[in-house]
């Protein structure tokens, strides 16, 4: 049997995570961890454990490492941001088993949004005029206030006018301005996974966003996209998965953020064939693997159900 310990199982993306595994390995036993009980999170795995926030870095580290060592884990796979700093902030401490993120230098120059446009700015890369909100106010407007780090979507507003700049300045002083891009119904992501062989594979969808979840996607193929990524992959030295935001402008593709993680999108890729999850497991075991052909021009849909199971008895 083989043992994966999912974090942040209550999140669309650790949920898909365990959909992908029990099919791929029905032998797979699933341990899942949150800070919360309030969610679907124990329907997906065999245990259940609450354990701190991955803000209080300590003692979420105990807790993991406590919950490895129970379970004999053979796979850790944090779906969060947050938990994958702390995981690869301390990644000595689990040097014993696999870890699936995408690597230390993804972690390091994508987590912040400041950070990432300054970086992709100095491989030559034409992106969107980035500020902090500590900088002078911006005189270009319509433009995107947001938080420089986490899900884009939590805090996201278009700024029409310096009293609305600094009335958000006030709000979150950690935010950023950055150029609005255009148009608003270009909007393409990307799945980008790098192999230890260095094998690179693009899936690019145009999305529709609905409250920041992708409730409807187009595959989608430019040249100029996959090249882009792959470029941006090879000098992230990304081993594993992460997602490219960008949009398709009139002067090309501009990229205004990277999330160094699995995509909510996951499960929709899996169907397709852009198995991103499958893959990083067989990459850390060694496993030879080919990347499917996926046709442009499939619409995907994200649909909703609600189901009554047993859940997983709580650690």
């Amino acid at each position: 049997m083989t043992y994966y310990l999912i974090t942040g199982i209550g999140g669309d993306i650790a949920q898909g995570v365990c959909r992908i595994i029990r099919a791929y390995d029905q032998s797979s036993i699933l341990i899942g961890t949150d800070f919360s009980k309030r969610h679907a999170g124990s329907l997906f795995v065999d245990h259940f454990k609450v354990i701190p926030s991955a803000g209080e870095v300590d003692s979420y580290l105990d807790h993991l490492q406590s919950l490895i060592a129970e379970f004999d884990i053979n796979y850790l796979i944090p779906t969060s941001e947050t938990e994958i700093e702390a995981i690869s902030n301390h990644i000595d401490l689990f040097k014993d088993i696999h870890v699936i993120y995408p690597g230390a230098k993804v972690v390091e120059k994508c987590l912040d949004k400041y950070i990432t446009n300054k970086f992709l700015s100095s491989l030559g890369l034409p992106v969107p005029w980035t500020r902090t909100a500590q900088e002078n106010i911006p005189f270009e407007y319509p433009c995107i206030f947001k938080g420089r780090k986490g899900a884009g979507s939590k805090v996201l507003f278009t700024v029409e006018s310096e009293d609305e700049a600094l009335f958000l300045v006030k709000r979150y002083p950690d935010g950023i301005f950055q150029e609005l891009l255009l148009p608003h119904d270009n909007e393409i992501t990307c799945g980008v996974f790098r192999s230890k062989n260095n094998k690179t594979a693009v899936l690019q969808f145009q999305r529709v966003l609905n409250e920041g979840t992708t409730s409807w996607a187009k595959t989608v193929y430019y040249q100029d996209i996959e090249d882009m990524c792959k470029f941006v992959a090879e000098n992230l030295e990304l081993e594993g998965s992460m997602n490219i935001q960008l949009r398709l402008t009139d002067d090309g593709p501009r990229i205004f953020e990277i999330n160094p993680r699995f995509s909510s999108t996951v499960y929709m890729r899996h169907l397709l064939g852009f198995d991103d999850v499958v893959w990083s497991i067989g990459d850390a075991k060694g496993i030879g693997f080919d990347f499917s052909n996926i046709s442009p021009g499939i619409e995907c849909v994200r649909t909703q159900k609600s189901e009554l199971l047993p859940p997983a008895p709580i650690l």
